[in-house]
């Protein structure tokens, strides 16, 4: 028997027309059992045309930020695995099914897609001091967090519903930290993770912005360092079925 599939997409003033047409990608290639966009700051255009492409959508009455909006959307699945993707559709729906064929294949409890990683296809890269401020980010996240991956701010991962129970209680960040927040939780918990490769198109009409963005991730580092360290050498967390929380599965990477 099939594991039945949710997917959220975190929304913030959308391009509704884009957002429509990956919907109904996502529905084609996925065949989710719900797809719910979870909408910020919403406009009734904005929802009346999401209500006829989406099964479920969530208006916040404020703005909770992308990491809020994801963790809302995952407290309300009731299917298997969830999974989430943003909205300006950078990720495609094929890769979006990559990333989750690895949690069902059994082959990871956790799988992010990765932009960064050697078998993936930049169809559009982002503008250059975007690609500076992301790498050097990186980077640093690397040598400061106990789990390492190539890249943890991919706008594309997955996760066993019974695993979100564990890796949820302890994620806080509402913002664009919440990615990596995710991560370097369910590696300290010593969850096994899948660091896939994607097809990738830059969308320069984002609405993230990246000096901003760069400086809320900066802070929010030193925080995720200080908990996660604290998960990944408590003993309460010693007992977990899983070793190396510094090592993360690579797909299709034949260099590591």
């Amino acid at each position: 028997m099939s594991e039945s599939v949710g997917v959220i997409i975190p929304a913030y003033d959308p391009d509704v027309l884009t957002l429509e047409k990956y919907i109904k990608r996502i529905r084609d290639v996925l065949s989710p059992e719900v797809i719910r966009v979870e909408i910020d700051t919403p406009r009734q255009k904005h929802i009346d045309r999401l209500s006829e492409s989406a099964d479920e959508i969530n208006v916040a009455t404020s703005r909770r930020g992308k990491g809020g909006a994801i963790m809302e959307g995952f407290d309300a699945l009731k299917t298997d695995i969830y999974a989430f993707a943003d909205a300006d559709g950078s990720v495609p729906a094929t890769s979006l099914n990559d990333i989750l064929r690895q949690i069902q294949n059994g082959t990871a409890d956790v799988s992010i897609g990765s932009r960064r990683h050697p078998s993936s296809q930049i169809v559009k890269h982002q503008t250059v001091i975007r690609r500076l401020l992301g790498d050097g980010f990186a980077y640093t996240a690397r040598k400061m967090l106990p789990t390492q991956c190539r890249d943890y701010q991919c706008g594309a991962k997955a996760i066993r519903s019974d695993v979100w129970e564990a890796v949820g209680h302890h994620c806080y960040e509402p913002g664009f930290a919440w990615d990596l927040e995710f991560v370097s939780v369910a590696g300290s918990l010593g969850y096994e993770i899948a660091e896939v490769p994607v097809k990738w198109e830059d969308h320069p009409d984002s609405t993230v912005n990246p000096i901003s963005t760069s400086i809320e991730l900066a802070t929010a580092l030193i925080d995720v360092k200080r908990r996660t360290n604290a998960i990944s050498t408590s003993p309460r967390f010693r007992d977990v079925d899983k070793t190396d929380t510094s090592k993360l599965m690579k797909i299709n990477d034949n260099d590591d």
